[in-house]
């Protein structure tokens, strides 16, 4: 049993006594957040409770196939909206991060301030165990749906809780954050678990089909852009990132969503085992990072550049220029020697 029994009565106690459930996402939202979300809306809905689902920004398009109905609150569009949220309801549940910052500046402090019951479903590193009343984490899953597939059995005692709204969702949650099954699921039980969901209706093709070829034209052309143009690569380090500038954004017509996954294209090189893609936004630079073998990217990310993740996928920021988190992220990685390191 990944957790007592009494941690899971303490959770079915406080969904049985609560008749308004709040959940969130993280911001920037991913498919995994977005997953757990709508999955256990659908659970929460079977028990007749009355669920509000508050998503601090938007999400992307490819995303809107679960999301379509599940009714929902965006952060920055209606921010009254889900501070009210926050207040009205009888359980708080976040999924898919380990701190309230993950929430976003608009809605960190809301949550904080809240005096409901808050719990918390996530597989991210050091969960914030002082902001949460009940902590539901594993860092050894795929994916927040794969660990909330485990907490939903747990509480039911079986399966009986799969329908195929929530296969569907779960399978999307674990399906994108193991790069479609590329990382993070080198165990066996993940796979029981999809097994269970294909069961009940998830549809792999289908969804493949959603998350990965449905590409708007800018975006296939924004990738282009990325590996002729803005691919940097240190062989003898082992070593490439990807830099893109908001100009180079707004020239391809960025929407939410189109640089998800571009990252992973560094490690696509031969003899690269670190990538990184930095981001220009209008409030600062964003960092996303990936690894292979033994380089910890979660502990680069939280020494370096204000992050967190997992130890092959983590991501930061900075407040600098862009072109100075250029020089700095450079310099560390010219100090790098992972290649050498692998070969010996």
């Amino acid at each position: 049993m990944i957790f007592s029994e009494t941690e899971i009565n303490e959770l079915r106690n406080k969904i049985q006594e609560s008749n308004i459930i709040t959940l969130v996402s993280h911001f920037n939202p991913d498919g995994d957040t977005i997953g757990a979300a709508t999955s256990i809306f659908h659970y929460l809905k079977s028990k007749n409770k009355t669920v509000k689902v508050i998503i601090p920004n938007e999400y992307p398009a490819f995303l809107e196939f679960v999301m379509k109905d599940v009714p929902h609150i965006i952060g920055t569009k209606q921010f009254e909206d889900a501070k009210i949220a926050f207040t009205e309801t009888d359980l708080i549940i976040g999924l898919d991060f380990n701190s309230v910052t993950r929430v976003g500046d608009m809605l960190k402090d809301s949550l904080l301030e809240s005096n409901k019951p808050k719990a918390l479903i996530d597989h991210h590193l050091f969960p914030e165990i002082e902001n949460f009343d009940l902590i539901y984490s594993l860092t050894n899953v795929s994916s927040t749906c794969e660990l909330l597939y485990e907490v939903l059995f747990l509480l039911e005692g079986n399966n009986s809780f799969l329908n195929f709204n929530i296969a569907q969702s779960l399978y999307l949650g674990i399906c994108t954050d193991t790069g479609s099954f590329s990382y993070a699921c080198n165990e066996r039980r993940v796979y029981e678990v999809v097994a269970d969901l294909v069961d009940h209706g998830a549809n792999v093709e289908d969804i493949h089909k959603m998350v990965y070829n449905t590409y708007s034209e800018t975006k296939l052309r924004l990738l282009g852009f990325c590996l002729c143009e803005r691919l940097i690569v240190f062989p003898k380090q082992g070593a490439a990132f990807i830099y893109l500038s908001r100009k180079d954004l707004r020239r391809f017509n960025y929407q939410i969503g189109d640089c998800e996954g571009i990252v992973n294209y560094c490690l696509s090189l031969e003899g690269i085992e670190f990538g990184a893609l930095v981001t220009e936004r209008p409030d600062r630079v964003r960092l996303s990072f990936r690894s292979k073998n033994d380089f910890d990217v979660n502990v680069f990310s939280r020494t370096y550049w204000n992050g967190a993740g997992h130890k092959k996928a983590a991501g930061g920021f900075s407040h600098e220029s862009l072109d100075a988190v250029i020089e700095r992220l450079t310099e560390q990685i010219k100090g790098f020697d992972l290649k050498k390191k692998n070969e010996n």
